[in-house]
């Protein structure tokens, strides 16, 4: 079985922006909260997490965003989410998640407001 997902991150400043492409399932869920665990017990807690090349995600991947949400809250931290692709919104809407989640639709954009 191959893993559709790649992750990677990079930093602006303070912020640390994890780029996520491919699908986020329960295959692959375990591979993300691994790196934003590191980014976390790297004492990196402001967090963006880039779904904008993300092309599925189920409610694995939701439950690791919202278990890394709780996370860097508990450390004053912040995750923010970057997409603009309406299937990817959708399933934040549907869960109700778009009301916990600060979604932005450039990386750009959620860095300036981590700043903030």
């Amino acid at each position: 079985m191959t893993v559709d997902l790649s992750v990677s991150s990079s930093e602006q400043g303070a912020v640390t922006i994890v780029h996520v492409a491919g699908e986020i399932d329960v295959y692959t869920a375990p591979l993300l909260r691994e790196v934003l665990d590191k980014q976390v017990a790297a004492g990196r807690t402001t967090l963006v997490v880039d779904l904008e090349n993300v092309t599925f995600m189920d409610s694995t991947g939701l439950g690791v965003l919202v278990g890394r949400l709780k996370l860097v809250r508990g450390q004053n931290g912040s995750l923010r989410i970057v997409s603009a692709q309406d299937r990817i919104l959708k399933v934040f809407k549907i869960t109700g998640l778009d009301k916990v989640f600060h979604i932005y639709p450039s990386v750009d954009e959620a860095a300036a407001a981590s700043n903030a």
